[in-house]
């Protein structure tokens, strides 16, 4: 080591206590202390800010780092208080402070003792602020989370774009720009804006070893997977990612009855409630954070456990930034997401209302994720090949550390598509993104390839013994491989490269995987499988079905008045042996558990410890009663015989959901008297006609009762009376 690098090493563990660097830290130090412009593109959680705050402490002037967040600022700036006894060693300037607060900033500045002052941009567009930093020696200025100048980058903020202007004003100062972002497009803009073609750049792997990742299909199940998946990591910390403040408030609250430690994280909270709850989670008070991607940013908990989106997010960026706050501490990181298509929908929708360039650019952006989410190849090498960096699926380190990789798919040969599929590429003459050349392949003829007459050539068509997933799937892989390349800067244009020409002459084995199917017909199969004999005891099941007929038969009721199907295939699942866990099944409530619950938790619980049966506690999935401020609405109208249509319309419902509301309530147990709306439909012989039919029936399915009725009742009287029958003799 020279002096000068002993020097370094000894300033580090006087101030962090560390005695090595990490990674690249100690180049990029070296750079800064050099005066030169440097870029540093480093993954979250590699050690950026460390870049900064040493050189900064030990040069002469002050060190501005611009931030775009307050919460991540005020965080820096406490854990360099930390470090010294000097309150003032580092300041944070922006609109919160008070004009007292301001003065003590520029006086510590100007006396030499802040070493470090954070702003945010817009604060530097003052011009008193500006005037006053002219006066001052600056050591350098740091730009943090750099990609924010550029459009490409997930988090563009246009009032990044005038920075170079503003430290121009400062006179000849060096620029650090910090980013975990990695596309090469980005960079490109960041330096680009930044005047900085000279920088000496730094970029550190972004492979993250330890972490897992994982994509489920997201069913109608997935609280209960949600829950389950938290209670097999009991005790540790994480995260839960969803796209609105009104889905993260559900599932905190879902979490909370179920008996999980968890806070709502939003833009919407208040500050002093969103600082409430991101100290809870950092002194792990509580176990889980649900937030929209506003949290996050200002954390630095090393030990995150798991990162979960229950939410497909709207980038690989922000997917990698913040499956990134997991495992810091190098040790294990679950990152589970939850796709299906209809959510990629949904933020197609949001975007339909931007300005042309910015939705395709966000549509550009969304298809990487879907790719991402449906690719069965390594998910840690396309993660990386979209930074543009290369990983060994076979030796590289964390290669078995993701789904795809440990429950392979089946693979085929697919050499001569592959040739097939660059020919079109090249023929093509690269003017087509990735649905146009599968289109082209399978014979599909859309605007677009009208346009350009390619639907009259000799090779349209030409792929069509495969189907637009297989070429989609192939495509992908293709990609990663190198022989075709994707042009961001047009939005997706698909290029053949040096490698692909050579492959169209010489072609090799091309092992392909098919992509995942994500299909509604999965979540529906997924959702009956748990529901009927699946995953129901059968033997339970058929003891409770005999149970039920003797029940029914001694108070002279049909059997669905006592249980209906779906509550007894619930208690074959679920296995309750108490009154209050019987609330919690299906279609159960309290009035109907309390009324005939008593005989099938004893049977329960017999059978339980005959069999010797391991209960699942986690799949009672208690619900957070949402909607019971609307049901005690609807009870208490009844009551007051107010008529149906207004309730609903008060309620903003349909009538068919507030029929779905009282069918509900009367099938938990609770009485309703709704015989003053049916009086007024239909008269005393047809009530008791309807009436007979269900006492004498042996289902309660509206379907047989109108093929029964053969159109004399319409769906709703008979829905109607079905619930004035529940609930009068079952209740």
């Amino acid at each position: 080591m020279n002096s000068n690098e002993i020097e370094i090493h000894k300033e580090l563990k006087k101030y962090f206590g560390f005695s090595q660097f990490k990674g690249l830290q100690e180049q990029v130090i070296t750079s800064i202390l050099d005066k030169k412009n440097t870029f540093v593109i480093m993954p979250t959680g590699g050690g950026k800010s460390l870049c900064y705050q040493l050189p900064a402490l030990i040069q002469e002037g002050t060190a501005i780092v611009v931030s775009p967040l307050i919460a991540l600022m005020k965080n820096q700036v406490d854990a360099i208080r930390s470090l010294s006894s000097e309150n003032g060693i580092a300041h944070v300037l922006n609109s919160s402070l008070t004009k007292t607060e301001i003065a003590q900033v520029k006086k510590d500045i100007s006396s030499g003792l802040t070493k470090l002052l954070y702003v945010a941009p817009e604060s530097l567009t003052k011009e008193e602020y500006v005037a006053f930093l002219q006066s001052v020696p600056i050591s350098f200025v740091a730009i943090d989370e750099a990609h924010c100048i550029s459009e490409w980058g997930h988090d563009f903020r246009p009032e990044y774009r005038n920075l170079r202007n503003i430290i121009k004003q400062l006179g000849k100062v060096p620029i650090i720009g910090l980013t975990a972002t990695a596309t090469p497009k980005v960079q490109e803009d960041i330096l680009k804006n930044l005047d900085m073609s000279d920088a000496s750049t730094f970029k550190a792997s972004f492979n993250r070893p330890n972490l897992y990742y994982e994509v489920r299909t997201k069913t109608k199940n997935i609280e209960s997977d949600i829950i389950r998946f938290i209670k097999q990591h009991k005790g540790k910390s994480g995260i839960i990612y969803c796209l609105s403040r009104k889905k993260v408030e559900s599932i905190a609250e879902v979490l909370q009855v179920n008996g999980i430690s968890a806070v709502p994280y939003h833009a919407g909270l208040d500050a002093k409630t969103r600082a409430k709850h991101q100290d809870m989670f950092l002194m792990e008070d509580v176990e889980v954070v649900v937030a929209t991607i506003a949290f996050g940013m200002g954390i630095d908990k090393p030990d995150v456990r798991f990162v979960i989106h229950h939410d497909i997010p709207k980038s690989l960026e922000s997917y990698y930034q913040e499956t990134g706050r997991a495992g810091r501490d190098g040790g294990e990181g679950h990152c589970l997401a939850y796709y299906s298509y209809k959510d990629v929908e949904k933020l197609e929708k949001f975007m339909s209302g931007k300005p042309v360039a910015e939705q395709e650019i966000g549509f550009a952006l969304l298809q990487e994720v879907v790719a991402y989410a449906e690719t069965s190849m390594s998910r840690r090498k396309f993660l990386l090949h979209y930074f543009g960096e290369e990983f060994d699926s076979e030796t590289g380190e964390g290669a078995d550390m993701d789904d795809n990789v440990r429950n392979p798919k089946h693979k085929v040969e697919a050499k001569d598509q592959v040739v097939k599929l660059l020919e079109i590429v090249r023929d093509t003459k690269h003017i087509y993104k990735s649905k146009e050349i599968v289109f082209t392949l399978i014979g599909r003829i859309n605007a677009v390839i009208k346009a350009h007459k390619t639907d009259t050539q000799s090779y349209f068509g030409s792929g069509s013994s495969h189907d637009e997933k297989y070429w989609m799937a192939l495509l992908r892989q293709v990609l990663v491989t190198g022989y075709l390349s994707k042009d961001i800067e047009t939005y997706g244009v698909i290029k053949i490269t040096e490698e692909g020409l050579d492959f169209i002459k010489n072609p090799v084995s091309f092992m392909m995987s098919e992509d995942h199917e994500y299909s509604e017909a999965d979540d529906e199969a997924i959702v009956a499988s748990s529901k009927s004999s699946g995953t129901a005891d059968e033997v339970l099941m058929g003891m409770l079905r005999e149970l039920r007929k003797k029940v029914a038969k001694k108070l002279g009721v049909p059997p669905f008045v006592v249980f209906q199907d779906p509550s007894l295939e619930d208690m074959a699942l679920k296995y309750p042996i108490s009154l209050t866990e019987l609330y919690n099944i299906h279609g159960v409530g309290e009035g109907k558990a309390k009324k005939y619950g008593g005989e099938f938790v004893t049977l329960i619980s017999r059978y339980v410890e005959d069999n010797d049966i391991i209960r699942p506690d986690d799949l009672v999935v208690k619900s957070t009663g949402v909607n019971s401020a609307n049901k005690l609405y609807i009870i208490q109208n009844i009551d007051r015989k107010l008529p149906l249509s207004d309730i609903a319309s008060a309620k903003g419902l349909t009538m068919d959901t507030l029929i779905k509301e009282m069918e509900q309530i009367v099938y938990s147990g609770t009485k309703l008297n709704i015989k003053y709306w049916l009086d007024d439909i239909l008269d005393d012989d047809q009530q008791e006609e309807i009436h007979d039919y269900f006492m004498e029936s042996e289902s309660d399915k509206i379907e047989d009762a109108l093929k029964e009725f053969d159109g004399d009742y319409d769906i709703d009287e008979l829905r109607l009376m079905r619930i004035k029958f529940i609930s009068e003799v079952a209740n």
